[in-house]
């Protein structure tokens, strides 16, 4: 993997793309509101180093960002509208090949990934994204649902080793 998509510039999505940059990653990060992207450039620019600069990237549109990712991860607010809103679009922009993660506490990531026509490719980050902007520890929990595949699993558990975490793996009956 080496391309991740961010969707939200918020205080998640600029921790995500800066770990991400600092991993090895291309990130692209893209945000409905063209204040918030201008802020989250600023910002990244005087946190990265020259070096690391270069991997990251602003798109305009959710269809910009996700054209060419291995893994999407969205970082739009824990409520059930919001959620099934941004899957539905990045499920239909990106390859199908793109895995799609989703911070959520509140939702059932079967529920979630019942609704893009690839389950096998949705996974849930189980912790609040306020929590995870914040600073979580060591360990991320990782939920997977009975459709989400071992490919899946295993590209998510990198993404988040490559960060510095330990990934666990929780598999919902549901």
């Amino acid at each position: 993997m080496t391309t991740v998509a961010i969707i939200g510039a918020g205080p998640l999505g600029r921790w995500l793309v800066l770990g991400a940059a600092r991993a090895g990653f291309r990130v692209l990060l893209e945000d409905v509101m063209p204040a918030n992207l201008h802020h989250a450039r600023e910002a990244i620019r005087e946190e990265l180093s020259p070096q690391a600069l270069p991997a990251v990237a602003f798109a305009s549109s959710i269809e910009d960002a996700v054209r060419e990712a291995d893994l999407a991860i969205d970082c739009v607010p824990d409520e059930l509208e919001s959620k099934l809103e941004i899957l539905w679009l990045v499920d239909r922009m990106a390859p199908p090949s793109t895995v799609i993660a989703t911070p959520t506490t509140n939702l059932s990531i079967a529920d979630l990934a019942s609704c893009t026509y690839r389950p096998e490719k949705c996974i849930a980050i189980a912790v609040a994204p306020k929590d995870l902007a914040a600073g979580v520890g060591p360990g991320i929990t990782l939920r997977a649902a009975p459709a989400t595949s071992e490919e899946t699993v295993a590209l998510v558990c990198d993404f988040w080793e490559r960060l510095g975490f330990r990934p666990v793996v929780e598999r919902s009956q549901t």
